[in-house]
């Protein structure tokens, strides 16, 4: 079970943090009580168990392929300012 710490205490004590990680600790930095980030150890990084990568790094270029994407986002962006539940905000 990995230790949970605030963001400023972890901002504080990062030197440590990562001594500690470094000898196999993990640790869930929470932000206003929830988890935010976590502390491992670099080899827990990156693979899955069966060596293909995990979390973002399995989305990595897997939109480089599709000659579209900039047309299918310029039209969520269109949907959403007509959208009238919210206000969409300005990204231009």
């Amino acid at each position: 079970m990995a230790e949970t710490v605030g963001v400023a205490e972890a901002k504080k004590r990062f030197s440590e943090l990562v001594d500690r990680v470094k000898r196999g600790e993990r640790f869930v930095v929470l932000r206003r009580g929830r988890p935010a980030v976590g502390l491992v150890p670099p080899d827990e990084v990156g693979e899955s168990s069966d060596g293909a990568p995990a979390g973002l790094v399995s989305i990595v270029g897997a939109l480089a392929d599709w000659p579209e994407l900039d047309e299918v986002v310029a039209e969520i962006y269109a949907s959403r300012r007509r959208a009238r539940d919210r206000v969409a905000p300005n990204l231009d």
